[in-house]
């Protein structure tokens, strides 16, 4: 399926931009494709300060909130 059709699902709601910056690319590290939530984002303003929804395609769901619990557990940092 091309990237254009993928269905994108919300995996994880990080606290500001930069941590979601820095989710997608562990993601993407990974090999699993990842992106904001472009309404998230405040780029003209700098980075938002306000929370980010993470997205994945569906198919990579399960592995990609494995992987971001993994990362993120002990650290306070909020996701489904």
């Amino acid at each position: 399926m091309s990237a254009s059709r993928q269905r994108w699902v919300h995996v994880a709601t990080a606290p500001d931009q930069l941590s979601a910056e820095m989710w997608v690319e562990l993601l993407r590290g990974q090999g699993i494709p990842a992106m904001i939530r472009a309404q998230d984002t405040v780029s003209f303003l700098g980075l938002s300060g306000m929370a980010c929804q993470v997205l994945v395609p569906r198919e990579h769901l399960a592995e990609a909130a494995l992987a971001l619990q993994q990362r993120t557990e002990g650290s306070g940092l909020s996701q489904p």
